[in-house]
């Protein structure tokens, strides 16, 4: 006679019918796995008493099993070291309403935290627009990272989230409101607006936007204006991983142009511009300009600008600049831009001069898109990643995004940025349109204009009492890009553009 032992159940073989021992060891595996499932219940449950009473005390337990159950995972490297923050009395608190698109913003942003540590303020994080043209909702933490921008500005300014409550409306308490003057210095700040927080407590800026000067601002806070803007305003993680993605699939395709074609609706509207536009878009565009009060200039002569240099160039003339500048059919072209006016009718020609057009629609799917819709800022982002990234970027227009983009160029080694001559570029366009001037000439013309047009190091242009006029400091900010005597070597007087 055969004893076997299954599951601690003693079987005797020999005397039982073969159907009796198949029902006996399907007895046995039901056992087991009821077994099994309540002592995984027990575990569940143990745990789910032992997080709710004290959330540490299985912690060990549930990291082995996460050891045992899975592959170990790759380190992740720790963040750096917070910075000290720094110890000073606070004069009061900064709150600032930004105004504009992304990086309008973006630049205002930076000139206030510099204002904040001038004037050892507390700045309240930054609110964004939300009533421009593209009535984009987003808040400051839907589009930069706004625990690093705290953080890694910490040995600089206090920076919070919001006001104290004591300071809020419902406690009595009336903010001062007020747009400071535009380009002003430290020394505006120092006598003019450092009495008033004195005073209130809590200023509100409600205008932000080239509030702080191109020049003669110390160095130290130059720089802590390009810390601002190079280190500090970080984007989301969801909006970097999609712009590097973008990224990531450009550059598998080989080098790539990221042509920033200023031809939106706002811009024309805003502007004036309608070469090539018809007579039905021209007066769309108009009703457009009358219907946004703060766009002050409304009866504008189109040609007249264009003349001047102050249009974005169109999708044709684009493309006869590519074409002139060498730029091979089949170069792959980033369309860094929203909805282009007149759509797939007005960017024909530039697809068919350059086949390889594509947007950040064509590469990503809606699905991937579909939590950017309606948020342009967001989506400008993206621009912005693909643009700074590109192997060489071309703006149509010298909007914030085209200054910004170039800043960021420049610092990052300073990278192949072609900025456009467009009041000369009109003149060649229209003697070749004409036919005064041959292809041949008109390539040769362009080509030169443009050669010391790249990017390269150069000192900024300054225009006394003109700063509109002078270069832009976050276009340019050489105070950054150099360190010492290297900076003469590297900006040489050859290089400098400054005006009396």
């Amino acid at each position: 006679m055969e004893v076997r032992s299954e599951g601690g159940i003693q079987v005797r073989c020999d005397k039982l019918p073969a159907p009796v021992i198949a029902r006996t060891r399907l007895q046995v595996w039901f056992i087991r796995v009821c077994s099994s499932l309540f002592l995984w219940t027990c575990l569940v449950q143990l745990v789910a008493v032992g997080e709710l009473w004290h959330p540490h005390l299985l912690s060990n337990i549930t990291n082995r099993i996460s050891a045992i159950t899975q592959d170990p995972l790759p380190a992740v490297p720790s963040p750096p070291p917070l910075l000290p923050a720094r110890n000073y009395t606070s004069n009061g608190f900064l709150r600032v309403s930004c105004n504009g698109g992304l990086n309008q913003m973006r630049a205002a942003i930076c000139d206030m935290v510099t204002v904040a540590r001038l004037l050892n303020l507390t700045l309240v994080v930054p609110e964004l627009d939300k009533t421009s043209f593209w009535a984009d909702p987003s808040n400051f933490e839907d589009i930069f990272d706004v625990r690093h921008f705290i953080d890694s500005l910490r040995d600089e300014v206090r920076i919070v989230r919001r006001l104290p409550k004591m300071f809020s409306r419902k406690y009595g308490h009336k903010p001062f409101e007020m747009p400071p003057v535009s380009w002003s210095n430290e020394k505006y700040y120092l006598e003019q607006i450092l009495p008033l927080i004195s005073k209130h407590k809590v200023l509100h800026f409600n205008r932000t936007d080239a509030r702080v000067a191109n020049n003669w601002i110390p160095l130290d806070l130059q720089k802590l204006r390009c810390r601002v803007n190079f280190q500090a305003l970080k984007f989301t993680p969801q909006i970097e991983t999609l712009g590097y993605k973008l990224v990531r699939i450009l550059q598998e395709k080989g080098p790539f142009v990221a042509l920033h074609l200023r031809y939106e609706m706002d811009m024309l509207a805003f502007s004036g511009c309608t070469h090539g536009c018809t007579e039905e878009e021209a007066a769309e565009l108009k009703r457009l300009r009358y219907a946004y009060p703060w766009w002050r200039e409304k009866e504008i002569v189109s040609e007249e600008k264009r003349s001047h240099g102050l249009c974005p160039l169109t999708p044709e003339e684009s493309a006869l600049l590519l074409q002139a500048l060498d730029f091979h059919k089949n170069t792959q072209i980033y369309i860094a831009a929203g909805e282009i006016y007149g759509s797939e009718r007005r960017l024909a020609p530039l697809r068919a001069a350059f086949p390889r057009i594509v947007k950040k629609e064509s590469l990503l799917s809606s699905e991937e898109l579909q939590q950017f819709q309606n948020h342009s800022s967001q989506m400008a982002a993206l621009d912005f990643i693909v643009s700074v990234a590109s192997n060489t970027f071309v703006p149509t227009y010298d909007g914030n995004m085209a200054k910004l983009v170039e800043g960021h160029r420049r610092y990052l080694g300073f990278k192949k940025s072609i900025l456009l001559d467009r009041k000369r570029l009109v003149e060649l366009l229209d003697m070749h349109l004409n036919g005064t001037l041959s292809w041949n000439e008109f390539s040769v013309a362009v080509r030169s204009t443009h050669e010391k047009r790249m990017g390269q190091p150069t000192r900024r242009r300054v225009i006394a009492d003109k700063p509109k006029e002078e270069d832009y400091f976050y276009a340019n900010p050489q105070e950054c890009l150099c360190e010492g005597t290297n900076c003469d070597n590297l900006l040489s007087p050859s290089n400098s553009s400054e005006v009396g």
